[in-house]
């Protein structure tokens, strides 16, 4: 039988969190700063647990080991993609993650190319998103020498925005934003800068990386360049945000449902998440009702679906 699997979320405390999450998503938060919901995840630190259906109860990450033929027989070992939304109350540290050659090597899992969908952002808004070295010498200078002012590049953004953000790019979200976070399945993170600030549990610095972030950090910086494919189906549209032709991992659409839209399978998976809205999935004559907050993944026996409502959606699909 062809059905989705609809996923609970594993909630992170963050130093940078707020309480959004409940606020917007109408989540049942832990108490405390929580700054990530882990969406769709097959990562050990946070795996996600199937709520229906004949897989009910059991994690995604089990589910992909044990039954290969609903992911395309996939030739990756781990669940490749891990899907978030952030809430940044406050900024995060000024980061940058390796790719797969450094992170099997040093980590021992994927490397971390990941992307930005602004659900919403405060006036003024922006992030971190690059660096001004123009050689590995001089980065590693500015490094050396704690010239954040003028290593650090920023980057207004507002709602609706889409960021792409390779391995190897020194970034960073800034407060007062909400994104939708698609990934490689990593949990890899060099810190560059933290704002001195302090862990509550141990009452220490928390721990910066600066010889890994620049062994690993692209130079000179250069901003992808992003060609947002438009579709119109009817009242629907359905936007390709990122592709293989730029991106190695994934392919991430934006879908805008007003009426009736219906889709059929591009890769044989497809994870998605409701940012706003409510609707309904109907799969093989089965309905699903939806609203904002929601998570699942259409697995490789399902070929097609329909969606109806009023409602935004964040898909994507793996390219491993």
């Amino acid at each position: 039988m062809a059905e989705p699997f609809f996923l609970t979320p594993v909630f992170h405390e963050k130093i940078w969190g707020g309480r959004r999450l409940a606020t917007d998503f109408n989540y049942q938060l832990p108490d405390g700063k929580i700054g990530e919901c882990w969406a769709i995840s097959g990562h050990p630190h946070g795996p996600s647990q199937i709520t229906n259906g004949r897989y009910q109860g059991q994690l995604l990450p089990d589910i992909y080991r044990d039954h290969p033929e609903l992911f395309g027989n996939s030739h990756s070992p781990v669940f490749p993609l891990l899907t978030k939304i952030l809430d940044a109350e406050a900024s995060l540290s000024v980061q940058v993650h390796p790719d797969d050659e450094y992170a099997a090597e040093h980590e021992h899992e994927l490397g971390k190319t990941e992307c930005w969908y602004v659900i919403s952002a405060e006036p003024g808004s922006y992030l971190t998103y690059g660096h001004s070295a123009k050689t590995r010498a001089q980065l590693k200078d500015l490094i050396d020498h704690q010239e954040w002012g003028q290593l650090f590049l920023k980057r207004p953004v507002k709602a609706g925005d889409f960021v792409y953000v390779p391995s190897g790019t020194i970034h960073a979200l800034n407060k007062g934003i909400v994104v939708l976070e698609t990934q490689q399945s990593s949990d890899t993170t060099y810190r560059l800068y933290d704002y001195d600030r302090v862990d509550a549990t141990t009452g220490q610095k928390r721990a910066l990386h600066l010889q890994q972030a620049t062994d690993v950090t692209t130079v000179p910086f250069e901003e992808p360049h992003l060609t947002p494919v438009v579709e119109h189906r009817g009242s629907s549209t359905i936007t390709t945000l990122v592709a293989p032709l730029l991106s190695p991992y994934f392919t991430v659409y934006k879908w805008e449902v007003s009426g009736e839209l219906s889709l059929t399978a591009q890769r044989p998976y497809t994870l998605v998440s409701v940012i706003k809205g409510q609707g309904q999935l109907t799969v093989d004559g089965d309905a699903y009702p939806l609203q904002k907050g929601d998570h699942f993944l259409l697995p490789a026996d399902v070929t097609a679906w329909t969606l109806t409502g009023e409602l935004t959606m964040i898909a994507s699909t793996s390219t491993v």
